[in-house]
């Protein structure tokens, strides 16, 4: 276990501080942002130890302020494993300070679990679950403690564990929290990755620490070492899990989850954590007799069965004397009051012999790995997921190059369903994909494998294609959540740079598009963004049309008037005197239309007439007479269309008229379909 040196007064010399209520003893502990001191509470005439900041810890009125009340919110924290917080005050230089019990018998870091090479599981284990509730209270009340190590750890009289200095704890809602020079606060020996980065951290960043803990605990040291601060960070960040020793086997699996770079990957709660635990405990202790006839097997390199038989029976008559002497003790034989040594039934050492030849843990995890991946069972359920058996077979032979690939398959269907999901829209469901097969990277060495370059490519060319799509139908929003997305995928930052340009290049909803041959206007319409042309089609456009392609003008009539036989007229002459640039009208729907397919050809883009939504929406005005316009709506059939807006013969907002026929107070105007 580590332990914590003193030296205590050569690093707090001067004289002790003066706060009111208290006597100060001496110095009991000192670090770089408070001094801890042994003092009298003159009231009650009891120790307690006094928790005083340094001036560099909280150097304004606002951050000390901050601090008194995040530690009033501690202090009404009552639980049987968290030490109290007595009071919260100034001393009487206008430093922070809290008092609480003076625990005299030290903290986790100076124990020891590990004797003559065993370990004392059970000890452990009692620990986890007193940590555990206590963390679980916490987190229940808002609080995440962010430095969960061996020095907070305090055991009372009794030799309780509990949980204290949540000097550096964190409610909910405040964000990240870094100190000036930069770095993150916490212990960077039992930090969480993304802790160690400065990010917002949850719950699941104490688990992390509580992992660290318990690997402390089982084996005597921290799961890394090193030099400094910054290297023990990177370690956390970057290094696979590392290996439990043999007898330690059986933690290994809950090892790789607690440690898991991502929280994603984590005990997401600690109620799996105690579930975990307690199945550990159930394990714990049983009879090894397959895992003995498995290293016997593993050993033999003759093919003769007779041998492999015999070696068989003999490890079967082992197990069964071994778990005969053993009694009741791991859950096999059970023997009361009421039940005699002669009541066990032995099993018939025959069928040991004849059963075949257990298979090799690595083959095992390979073959369920790849059954998982056919199944689509890559990250769930918990207890059987290709994820899992992909690091099972990782841990049961590191070098192996079957591992390795079978690594890489996995790492290519995640990419498979990242894209998919990507593509569909489920972006929590893409971020989680990724998360996994990145931590499957790291954990496993293959961080830079060819395979996880590929789940990269694929992930900036599936939001690429998503942001050239939303560029494509001028949808700004969509855009823009590609381009803040793409951040979580590892994009490039000149990439992410480019994307975020493409996005608020995209003209927003009142602008007119860029390069529109017919100036439309961005619009929001029930069925989500269309663009309408700023004004109707003009006499002068529709000129070109008709020279264009040949079409003959329709018959033009005035509203409840007969068709003028002597004078007919047309969008050329409908009756009134009217400049190249006004609307043109006397043309009728199916006249609209055909304008319509046109001009589409023409520009290379796509326009049609508006419905009647689009029309309302897109109503600007327009320069000389009033005028209706024709919609693509149906009126009572389909030989009637429907036409919107007053006009200056008729104060009718919708009105069906007669699709072949033109009307010399109805124009149109072209919505662009995006």
């Amino acid at each position: 276990m580590s332990t914590t040196a003193s030296n205590n007064d050569s690093k707090a010399a001067g004289p002790l501080p003066e706060v009111a209520g208290y006597r100060l003893l001496r110095v009991i502990n000192h670090g770089g942002m408070s001094t801890v001191y042994l003092g009298q509470q003159l009231a009650l005439s009891r120790e307690v130890a006094i928790k005083v900041m340094q001036p560099q810890a909280l150097a304004d009125e606002v951050s000390r302020r901050r601090f008194e009340n995040e530690a009033r919110t501690i202090a009404r924290l009552e639980h049987p494993h968290i030490v109290n917080i007595y009071e919260v005050g100034r001393t009487g230089d206008g430093l922070p300070y809290y008092s609480m019990p003076y625990l005299a018998r030290g903290h986790l870091g100076q124990r020891s679990f590990v004797k003559n090479g065993v370990t004392d599981e059970a000890r452990v284990i009692d620990i986890l679950r007193a940590l555990l509730s206590a963390i679980e209270y916490a987190h229940s009340c808002g609080v995440i403690h962010r430095d969960v190590k061996a020095e907070n750890v305090l055991f009372d009289d009794s030799g309780r564990p509990l949980l204290a200095d949540f000097g550096i704890a964190l409610r909910r809602g405040f964000g990240p929290r870094v100190t000036a020079a930069g770095l993150a606060v916490g212990s960077t020996a039992y930090m969480a990755p993304e802790q160690a980065r400065g990010e917002d951290v949850d719950g699941r960043a104490d688990l992390y620490s509580l992992g660290v803990l318990a690997w402390e605990m089982l084996t005597g040291h921290l799961p890394y070492r090193a030099a400094d601060a910054l290297s023990m960070a990177v370690m956390h960040a970057q290094d696979p899990i590392p290996k439990l020793p043999a007898s330690l086997r059986h933690w290994q699996r809950f090892m790789n989850r607690a440690l898991a770079k991502g929280p994603l990957n984590r005990f997401q709660s600690v109620a799996q954590m105690r579930e975990a635990i307690a199945s550990i405990e159930q394990r714990r202790g049983w009879p090894r007799v397959d895992a003995f006839i498995e290293r016997i097997r593993t050993m033999m390199q003759s093919p003769t069965k007779v041998w492999a038989s015999l070696v068989l029976l003999a490890a079967a008559g082992l197990g069964t004397m071994w778990m005969l002497t053993r009694g009741g003790e791991d859950g096999f034989f059970h023997v009361g009051a009421a039940t005699t040594p002669a009541a066990v039934v032995t099993p018939d050492p025959t069928d040991a012999m004849m059963a075949p030849l257990p298979e090799a843990p690595l083959q095992r995890a390979l073959d369920d790995t790849r059954r998982q991946i056919a199944q689509r069972k890559l990250t769930s359920p918990d207890d059987g997921n290709a994820y899992s058996s992909a690091l099972a077979a990782w841990h049961a032979d590191s070098t192996n190059p079957e591992v390795h690939r079978v690594i890489g398959e996995l790492t290519t269907a995640l990419g498979e369903e990242l894209a998919r999901n990507l593509r569909n829209g489920n972006d929590a469901k893409a971020r989680d994909y990724f998360a996994t097969a990145t931590a499957l990277g790291e954990q496993t060495g293959n961080a830079n494998s060819a395979e996880q370059k590929a789940l990269r490519r694929t992930a900036t060319t599936e939001l690429q294609t998503r942001l050239d799509k939303a560029v494509k139908r001028y949808d700004r929003e969509a855009a823009q959540r590609v381009a803040t997305l793409a951040p979580d995928f590892e994009i490039p930052a000149p990439t992410v740079a480019k994307m975020s340009a493409s996005a608020k290049a995209i003209p927003r909803k009142g602008q007119v598009l860029p390069g529109d041959p017919a100036g439309a206007i961005l619009r929001e319409g029930e069925r989500g963004a269309f663009a309408i042309s700023q004004k109707p089609v003009t006499r002068n456009d529709y000129q070109r049309f008709a020279a264009a392609t040949g079409r003959n003008p329709s018959l033009c009539r005035e509203r409840a008037s007969v068709l003028r036989l002597l004078s007919p007229r047309n969008w050329e002459a409908p009756g009134f005197t009217q400049g190249a640039g006004e609307p043109v009208v006397c043309v009728s729907f199916e006249d609209a239309e055909a304008y319509a397919h046109w001009y589409s050809r023409q520009t290379g883009h796509r326009y049609r007439l508006p419905s009647a939504d689009e029309a309302r929406k897109g109503a600007a005005e327009i320069s000389g007479r009033d005028i209706s316009l024709w919609l693509r709506d149906c009126g009572r059939n389909c030989q009637q269309r429907q036409a919107v807006g007053s006009s200056w013969r008729s104060q009718e907002q919708q009105r069906p008229l007669t699709s072949a026929r033109g009307y010399d107070d109805v124009g149109f105007r072209l919505v662009r379909e995006l």
